[in-house]
């Protein structure tokens, strides 16, 4: 069941979802670009099934789960398990793109958060494995957003941010970009709901596929995004 939000929780989880959050989400398409370029995705049907092959067998099977311990180990304070899970989900990223593109948005939130007062977000600035979910886990321990609506903000960051990719690259219509997004949002509440009912040894899952397009987009002779 998710927990109502009150007023305050539900601005403050806006902003950590919202695209003009200043971390440069923009700048990647974690493989998508080589996908368009070598015809692998080339229309709305095709991006919405790259994106919900992603959602259910990548995205909801490890970033979901592990937000959750990372958000468990923020609201205890619990340094350890932070460092161990954020490093957990490093790990687990396939390509030198993949880690780029998520340890550059994780150090630019810990910055903008630490700039608005958050001090928890402060440790992060100097360390190496600074996963994106794990500063949006300190953020919602901070901001007293609960578990369910700060999972499910982190996955529609995500989907937001490849779907605008998409459009960019195919391209495609803003009209048909929203439909996609429409119809994949729909599916964030189940998918979330299962990914944080997985336990430890649940965690895991990977698609090679895009392991591939990211590894050819590293030498790709033209590119508009950096991964």
């Amino acid at each position: 069941m998710i927990q109502p939000a009150t007023d305050l929780n539900l601005v403050r989880l806006l902003q950590l979802a919202s695209p003009a959050l200043p971390v440069g989400a923009y700048a990647y398409s974690q493989g998508l670009e080589w996908a368009v370029a070598a015809g692998w995705v080339s229309d709305a049907a095709s991006l919405a099934q790259w994106l919900d092959d992603q959602l259910r067998f990548s995205f909801g099977a490890v970033d979901v789960p592990i937000f959750a311990r990372l958000y468990d180990a923020a609201r205890t304070a619990d340094d350890t398990a932070q460092l161990a899970w954020s490093r957990e989900l490093i790990a687990r990223r396939e390509t030198r793109e993949l880690i780029v593109d998520d340890c550059d948005r994780g150090r630019a939130l810990a910055k903008l958060l630490d700039e608005l007062g958050v001090s928890a977000a402060r440790a992060w600035l100097t360390r190496g494995d600074t996963p994106f979910a794990a500063l949006m886990a300190v953020a919602a321990a901070a901001w007293n957003i609960a578990l369910a609506p700060a999972a499910q903000a982190l996955a529609w960051s995500w989907l937001e941010s490849q779907v605008v990719a998409g459009v960019k690259l195919i391209p495609l219509g803003q009209m048909a970009g929203q439909q996609v997004l429409l119809d994949l949002a729909g599916r964030i509440p189940a998918m979330c709901e299962e990914a944080l009912a997985r336990s430890d040894d649940d965690i895991g899952g990977t698609l090679p596929i895009v392991a591939v397009a990211s590894s050819l987009h590293e030498t790709q002779y033209t590119r508009l995004f950096r991964s």
